[in-house]
């Protein structure tokens, strides 16, 4: 019962808000009573928490499964670029806002863990480019990869990026395009311009 009302409150969180929903409405949808989520959950801080960290693990699973098949680092960049979106399309409700406007706690150790997680991931990932020979050897592997992180994650803040001026996509598309022109190769330009071409196609 836990895991179903993880998996009915992450719908709701992500397509209404984590602000507007309710454990009402959790109730409600899935034909249970309010006392039967609260048997699991104190609260609904707790919830919230259990769903944030519960999304952040399901995600970094599929970024470990994409690390472990890509041929190489630049098509291992997009390909996750690709499952995030996917994971990210239900959002209509500025999850990520919310998230730091009303659980600010929750939000400061979810940027942690994505942090600690993205920036073992992307050193691999640029040390394995540079042996690869895609990515030049004279890049600083552990400035760009936090660099990296900062970047990602600046173009998710609806302050500078407003959502009716910025797609998420054209910014993951554009950022990740920029991050990787900084640092690839010729041999690197080339796979890289595979992916330039197809997307604009």
């Amino acid at each position: 019962m836990r895991e179903k009302i993880i998996h009915k409150a992450s719908e709701l969180f992500l397509t209404l808000g984590f602000k507007s929903v309710t454990m009402d409405d959790i109730a409600s949808e899935m034909g249970i009573s309010k006392k039967t989520i609260y048997v699991h959950f104190s609260n609904k801080t707790k919830l919230v928490e259990a769903v944030t960290f519960n999304l952040f693990d399901v995600i970094c699973d599929g970024i470990d499964g994409i690390c472990d098949n890509a041929p190489n680092p630049i098509e291992e960049l997009y390909s996750i670029k690709m499952f995030v979106m996917q994971h990210l399309k239900n959002e209509k409700a500025s999850p990520q806002y919310q998230l730091k406007k009303y659980y600010p706690l929750i939000h400061n150790e979810l940027k942690l863990k994505q942090f600690g997680k993205m920036h073992k991931s992307v050193k691999e990932s640029l040390k394995h480019g540079v042996d690869t020979g895609v990515f030049r050897n004279t890049i600083d592997i552990e400035f760009i990869s936090r660099m990296y992180f900062t970047g990602m994650t600046g173009i998710k803040d609806d302050l500078f990026f407003p959502p009716k001026k910025y797609h998420m996509e054209y910014l993951m598309e554009s950022y990740l395009e920029y991050h990787l022109r900084a640092i690839v190769t010729e041999k690197g330009f080339d796979i890289l311009n595979q992916f330039i071409i197809k997307n604009q196609s």
